[in-house]
């Protein structure tokens, strides 16, 4: 096995043109996100969340004649600020032409899979960095030992919590095919877990694995199982506080949350683009059309709308 760091040209060598499969991380965390993007020309690169306060029950009986004090609307607003990211690949012409790989198509799908885990990293930071944490022992990552591993009493909290934070359960999400349309979804809280906490999920009472429902329907792709009204997706990307625990070891952090949870946000018509420059396009730069460009550029933020709706579980896993 030779890995290496560019494409040299190709001499006196013959290979497998069935191109080996890349090992890349399923991307979860941001379907169930609500999608808000902001138009272009709109003179701004801001959004702002508004939500209403609950009004207190008016259980005091009305007197006649007397009019009432009345309430006040309170309302709650919330901005992010959308950034851009991106990256790109450069193809030289030697390559490009003794190469027996499509080299740019290929190219395209390697930073089609970039692009989907940087916003799939960006969103799980936000999310992670939520105030609304049950940990597993303690008040900090620093308090959890390698004993500390999730419960089925952890996760009972977890939705207890949700529960009197008025969250709803999750009746739908983005639709991973066209990243914008929704799926309905049978009613439960959603849970991203890493490969790790899976393997202690399947040695808890009442773990019903994915392959034992009672019908597929609604089966979100990653879903591994559900556990008392939460419905575990897995994914490698799921949020580790690497040596952030007792004696060094590493933090999972296992979040459960319910609709309206958080949000993400894109600049209108430039939520992703596929930018290529071909042989001589930079003209004097490039006076022998020696290089070509493939890249990617996104607008993109996501933000917590809610803390009462999310919370992060930080545990140990099995050894």
């Amino acid at each position: 096995m030779n890995t290496r760091s560019d494409i040299p040209r190709e001499v006196n060598n013959f290979y497998d043109r069935t191109l080996l499969m890349r090992a890349v991380p399923l991307f979860v965390h941001t379907r169930w996100a609500q999608v808000r993007d902001i138009p272009q020309n709109a003179g701004t690169n801001t959004i702002k969340f508004r939500r209403y306060s609950n009004l207190a029950a008016a259980t005091t009986p009305l007197s006649e004649g007397v009019t009432p004090a009345g309430a006040s609307l309170v309302t709650t607003e919330v901005t992010a600020t959308v950034a851009q990211y991106g990256d790109y690949i450069t193809v030289s012409d030697v390559v490009s032409y003794e190469s027996p790989d499509p080299v740019l198509t290929e190219g395209a799908q390697i930073l089609g899979d970039q692009a989907g885990d940087t916003l799939d990293q960006l969103t799980r930071d936000i999310l992670a960095a939520g105030t609304n944490v049950l940990y597993a022992n303690g008040t900090g990552n620093i308090d959890v030992g390698s004993t500390h591993k999730i419960s089925v009493t952890l996760i009972d909290q977890a939705v207890r919590t949700l529960k009197n934070g008025k969250a709803k359960r999750m009746l739908s999400m983005i639709n991973p095919s066209t990243g914008y349309n929704t799926t309905p979804l049978d009613a439960a809280f959603v849970g991203i877990v890493h490969p790790d906490t899976t393997f202690d999920l399947q040695l808890l009472t009442g773990w019903v694995p994915v392959e034992k429902y009672p019908t597929n329907r609604g089966v979100m792709e990653g879903e591994v199982g559900a556990l008392h009204q939460v419905r575990f997706v897995e994914t490698t990307n799921a949020k580790v506080f690497t040596g952030e625990g007792a004696s060094a070891i590493d933090v999972y952090g296992t979040l459960i949350f319910g609709m309206d949870a958080y949000g993400t946000t894109r600049i209108s018509g430039k939520a992703m683009e596929n930018i290529i420059k071909p042989l001589g396009s930079a003209g004097a730069a490039d006076p022998l059309n020696q290089r070509a460009t493939s890249g990617w550029k996104a607008t993109f933020v996501a933000k917590i709308l809610n803390n009462d709706f999310i919370i992060r579980i930080a545990h140990a896993v099995s050894a």
